[in-house]
C-alpha cells in the first residue's frame, strides 16, 4: 500500500523506534539477571543506543554517504534529499523510542 518514500521513512521510523525500545528493555532484563540496577541500565541503553539505531534503520552509513557525495558532486539533488528524510524519519524514531523508555522507567534515573 504504501511505497516508495512514505513507505521507506515509516520503516525507518519503525526499525529505529524498536532498536532503541527493545534493546533497552532487554537490557535492563539482563540487569534484573545480574544483579544490577534496571532502570539505570535502562536509561544509558536508551541513550546509547539512538546513534546505532539510527545507522541500522538507514542500512549502514556507506550507502548514505555515497548517495550524499553524489548528490553534492553530480548536482543530483533529489536522492540527497530523499536520504536527508529518510535520516529525519529515522532520528524521530529513536527519540521516540527515547521518550518511551523514559516513560516507562519515570524519568531520567
Amino acid at each position: 500500500m504504501f511505497s516508495g518514500v512514505i513507505g521507506n521513512c515509516i520503516l525507518d521510523f519503525f526499525v529505529s523506534m524498536g532498536m532503541v525500545i527493545g534493546g533497552s528493555l532487554l537490557g535492563g532484563l539482563s540487569a534484573i539477571i545480574t544483579h544490577h540496577n534496571p532502570f539505570s541500565t535502562m536509561n544509558s541503553l536508551s541513550d546509547d543506543l539512538k546513534i546505532w539505531a539510527l545507522a541500522a534503520a538507514l542500512g549502514g552509513t556507506m550507502d548514505t554517504l555515497r548517495v550524499i557525495h553524489r548528490g553534492v558532486f553530480d548536482f543530483s539533488f533529489m536522492p540527497m534529499a530523499r536520504t536527508f528524510v529518510y535520516l529525519v524519519a529515522a532520528f524521530i524514531g529513536c527519540q521516540v523510542g527515547y521518550v518511551i523508555i523514559q516513560w516507562i522507567i519515570g524519568g531520567e534515573k
